[in-house]
């Protein structure tokens, strides 16, 4: 072994410690962070060729890993922006240049544009719901994620489109018999208009359906009622579509043609019971404020205490979590190692629920930061002892000329 050789490896010594240290420091800095993932440094031996009767020492290198997939424990908060994921997944989060990343960092806020975006600065993605209906997840990429903006529209009124009635029609009633009730819908104003619904009896198990615009006195829709002998509903389609009314008097709106689900119709021989029906749409109101559910739907709530879902947050995951790729900010890349990136909705397949008003936790735990600080210390100390044992055999060497 020659000195240089030992001066080496007591260098290579201190070099990992050294990164093992800065590590820890790491860790303890950030032993606060919202969704922070612990580093630890690992230790592999360099072995070199060696003859007989002479050893070559080698050395040690370093390699850095994450604990990504190791989930922080909850603290809960009183924002419902703060959000937490209880399983697996990561938050689709997008910079200021339009470029995507992971993260579970959840501390959501609304900006001056009123896009959610965390303490770096990342705003949170998602599918918007752009006529109503569910949004579809693209699996294998970002295309089709937008930026959830909770920004108030201000007043805002749906006018309905569809609903449901449904009544139990008592199968004792003579021949003739009328039963009527009512439906509150709304026009594209957001204004009231009030349908109603009449049963008449025509023979057993055989009943008229006529629905009319309460105000004008308009029919909109009829519909044949037939039933089996216990009571059951077996007109197809159980549903009908009213005629569209188109500027209406004293408000100009439209109320546009309206699909009524009937299947939860009964006759039975009990008094006349309507439900009471459902429709959608909404009158003129205030945003009043959103809520977001454990499957990741954002719903605006409006002062009328109606929600209507606005966007649906995206989660993404790779096959290998650990080895993600940590960019500054506590948001993660693709890496060369990690897999390909799949999205996906919360709750579904692999991914975890989203809890609001609540946080994830850095997984660092403290005690073990000062354990290994400690440890670190004390064998960068024992290699600086072998450099300095070579410096001072190189100086006796040297001195054996004089």
């Amino acid at each position: 072994m020659s000195l240089y050789g030992m001066m080496q490896t007591g260098g290579s010594g201190m070099n990992a410690q050294s990164n093992r240290l800065s590590t820890v420091a790491e860790n303890i800095a950030n032993s606060s962070t919202v969704g922070y993932k612990r580093a630890s440094t690992e230790f592999s031996s360099m072995i070199l060729p060696s003859s007989n009767g002479n050893y070559n020492s080698g050395g040690v290198e370093t390699t850095v890993r994450y604990a990504i997939s190791q989930e922080g424990a909850k603290t809960y908060t009183t924002s419902k922006s703060d959000l937490a994921i209880s399983g697996g997944g990561f938050f689709v989060v997008s910079n200021g240049s339009g470029q995507n990343f992971l993260t579970r960092a959840g501390a959501f806020t609304q900006d001056k544009d009123g896009n959610l975006v965390n303490s770096a600065g990342f705003a949170l993605m998602g599918y918007e719901y752009g006529d109503g209906s569910e949004p579809t997840v693209v699996v294998n990429g970002f295309d089709g994620l937008t930026k959830v903006n909770m920004a108030s529209d201000g007043l805002k009124a749906k006018g309905s489109t569809k609903g449901g009635m449904g009544a139990n029609l008592n199968a004792n009633d003579p021949v003739g018999t009328e039963s009527k009730t009512s439906l509150v819908t709304y026009d594209s104003q957001g204004n009231t208009r009030i349908l109603d619904f009449v049963y008449k009896k025509n023979a057993a198990n055989d009943w008229t359906l006529t629905v009319t615009d309460q105000k004008s006195g308009t029919t909109l829709a009829t519909k044949a009622l037939a039933f089996d002998t216990a009571g059951k509903l077996t007109t197809t389609p159980a549903s009908l579509t009213t005629t569209a009314m188109t500027n209406l008097p004293g408000s100009g709106g439209d109320l546009a043609a309206l699909t009524i689900d009937l299947s939860k119709t009964t006759q039975l021989g009990y008094k006349f019971n309507p439900d009471g029906g459902t429709i959608d749409g909404n009158g003129p109101s205030k945003v009043a404020g959103f809520q977001i559910d454990a499957e990741g739907i954002v719903y605006v709530r409006y002062e009328n205490n109606k929600l209507e879902p606005k966007y649906r947050i995206a989660l993404a995951t790779v096959q290998s979590p650990d080895r993600l790729s940590p960019q500054a900010g506590n948001v993660y890349s693709q890496g060369a190692d990690s897999g390909v990136i799949v999205t996906g909705f919360p709750g579904q397949g692999s991914f975890g629920s989203i809890t609001s008003g609540a946080l994830e936790s850095s997984n660092v735990d403290i005690a073990q930061e000062l354990t290994a600080m400690i440890e670190s210390q004390r064998s960068y100390t024992a290699n600086s002892k072998v450099f300095q044992t070579g410096a001072d055999l190189l100086d006796v060497l040297v001195n054996l000329k004089r």
